[in-house]
Order: structure tokens, then C-alpha cells, then sequence
């Protein structure tokens, strides 16, 4: 370990602070929270399907839901953008949610509606969208 008027100022450059890799944690947290929430829209979907007309329905609107979002509202969907994406994610999440109201669960209806503007307002902190780069960046579609 080195010593002498630099040493404090090289072990404080050493790693982030405290503060620093706690947010980077919970923006990481919310991330994960948010493919979790996906993943929710398509069970939801496949819990309606279900209800209407029993397995086949509930694996065809599952798979639907997956379709949509990859189209349309992935990081690196191929028909997104700053209308589109927004707009599939409101309708996704929006259907996902009416689903499990008409599929008779209506207070996971709500708690799902509720989870997913919370989790989703929260990715869109600046803080937490610098985490991961522009799809353009790695590789996605280009403008």
C-alpha cells in the first residue's frame, strides 16, 4: 500500500464511493424489476387466455405479448422509437392489466397496473437509463 501525501487522495480514486455503487445497485435493482414486469405482461396475457378459452388461448397470447414487445418495445425492437416504444409499452402493460380484471383477479390487476408504472417511471431516472447505452450503441437498429 503506498504511503506519503498522495496515498489518501490514490485509495479515494481507487473505486467509487459508498453512494455511488449503492445507486448503481438499485439502478440495477429496477432494471431487473423491469424484465420481471415483462415477463409478468405475458403471464397476465396467458392468465386471460386461459380463462377465455383454456391452454391453447393462454399460450398463443403469452407468445403474442413476447411478439409485440420484441417488435415493438425491446431496446433493440425494429419498429421502436420514441413514439412507438412508449406507446406498446402503455398498451401492453394497459391490456395485461384489463386482462387479469376480466380473467376475475381484480386486485392483481391492480397491483400488476400499479407495479408497472412504478417500475417503469422509475427506469426512466436519468440516473438509471445511463446505465445501459443507446440500443444504437450496441449494435441495434439505426435511426
Amino acid at each position: 500500500m503506498p504511503r506519503g501525501p498522495g496515498a489518501t487522495a490514490s485509495r479515494r480514486m481507487a473505486g467509487p464511493p459508498c453512494e455511488s455503487w449503492r445507486m448503481v445497485a438499485v439502478g440495477w435493482l429496477v432494471l431487473a424489476l423491469v424484465f420481471v414486469d415483462e415477463l409478468l405482461a405475458a403471464a397476465a396475457a396467458a392468465v386471460w387466455g386461459n380463462h377465455e378459452s383454456g391452454v391453447l388461448l393462454a399460450i398463443v397470447m403469452a407468445l403474442v405479448v413476447v411478439a409485440v414487445w420484441w417488435i415493438f418495445a425491446s431496446p433493440k425492437a425494429p419498429l421502436g422509437g420514441p413514439v412507438v416504444r412508449p406507446v406498446t409499452k402503455v398498451l401492453v402493460f394497459g391490456l395485461a392489466s384489463l386482462g387479469l380484471w376480466g380473467a376475475g383477479h381484480h386486485g392483481w390487476a391492480v397491483t400488476f397496473l400499479v407495479f408497472s408504472v412504478v417500475v417503469n417511471g422509475l427506469a426512466l431516472l436519468p440516473s438509471i437509463q445511463a446505465l445501459v447505452p443507446d440500443a444504437e450503441a450496441r449494435g441495434g437498429r439505426s435511426a
